[in-house]
């Protein structure tokens, strides 16, 4: 029951944040100087044409009556109505949005993998070559800017080797049946395959320090030292008992990297012309589009704290500790 009520406080803070954050966007882009349709409206456009654009989008009615209108929209769904793409914003989104959760998603499944893998070794063999070569490349590699990474990916195995292409999502001209057949190609996965490994490149530091570190602590609790005695063997020791009960950080930092690197991914969409969210938002606010960015910094912010509301259940799963401690 206690447990209950603990996700219950949880859920209603997320909402109260995701309430606080789009009431703040809905001030932020009304309260901004000139006209939230400048972009818009072209300067032909009489007096009158712009009072009937203005009365469309309800921009004619009171601040107070506009934001009743957007809560309401915003629980049926509706984020209004592109002015650049001159489409629903949902409808804009939710494209940019898929291709920036399979980039996400990619790079953050190998840079973990790799990272866990790495980081429980190089605890394992602490003070060799393996741990003296292994840490200044990862902090090489975790501190060197996602731009420099990806141009140098580019220069080498695009522009020089040919290996994959340049830029964007698909090749010019592809053509699928649905988006679940764009998305699984071969076509999309080899557009996929660079930034995918630039940003991995960049996360995987931090899954391979947690490792190290926790691993490190691990290695020192009293059932690692049993183990030894009973004379088991180094394999066993390290995936069966040091390991796994060094991953619960690791774990919830997963969890919460695919809520930061959903709107994080700017650098790395722009290097590689990846037409994900990030990208989208930069373009939607450079061109004055706020319905655009509007939806687009709700989305993300709902991913995100969605992401640390998974990442504190999951915390409490992995350690029943922690839920024992917040009873008490």
């Amino acid at each position: 029951m206690q447990g209950f009520q603990r996700i219950a406080n949880r859920l209603l803070l997320t909402l109260f944040v995701l309430w606080t954050v789009a009431t703040i966007l809905f001030l932020m882009f009304r309260l901004m100087p000139g006209s939230p349709l400048a972009a818009y409206v072209d300067p032909t456009f009489t007096a009158e044409q712009q009072a009937a654009l203005l009365h469309t989008f309800g921009l004619d009615r009171p601040l107070h009556e506009q934001y009743v209108l957007f809560v309401v929209n915003l629980f049926q769904g509706e984020l209004g109505h592109s002015f650049f793409y001159k489409k629903p914003v949902g409808e804009v989104i939710m494209g940019a949005f898929v291709n920036t959760l399979a980039l996400t998603l990619g790079s953050l499944i190998v840079a973990y993998i790799f990272g866990i893998i790495a980081g429980a070794a190089m605890a394992w063999k602490r003070g060799t070559w393996i741990e003296g070569v292994g840490i200044p490349t990862v902090l090489v590699t975790r501190a060197a800017p996602e731009f420099w990474l990806g141009m140098l990916l580019l220069a080498i195995f695009s522009f020089n080797l040919g290996w994959f292409p340049g830029g964007g999502a698909n090749s010019a001209g592809a053509e699928f049946d649905s988006e679940w057949a764009r998305i699984f190609s071969v076509d999309f996965m080899w557009h996929l395959a660079l930034p995918a490994f630039a940003l991995a490149l960049h996360l995987q530091g931090l899954p391979l320090l947690l490792m190290r570190t926790n691993m490190l602590e691990v290695m020192q609790e009293d059932f690692v030292t049993m183990a030894r005695m009973k004379g088991l063997s180094s394999w066993t020791i390290v995936i069966r008992h040091a390991a796994r009960n060094a991953l619960l950080p690791v774990a919830t930092a997963f969890a919460l990297g695919v809520g930061y690197s959903v709107g994080g991914n700017v650098v790395v969409e722009t290097v590689f012309s990846w037409p994900g969210l990030g990208r989208m938002l930069v373009d939607a606010v450079s061109s004055s589009d706020y319905p655009l960015a509007q939806g687009a910094f709700l989305l993300i912010t709902t991913v995100l704290v969605t992401m640390n509301f998974i990442a504190d259940l999951l915390y409490s799963v992995l350690d029943p500790r922690v839920s024992h401690a917040s009873r008490h």
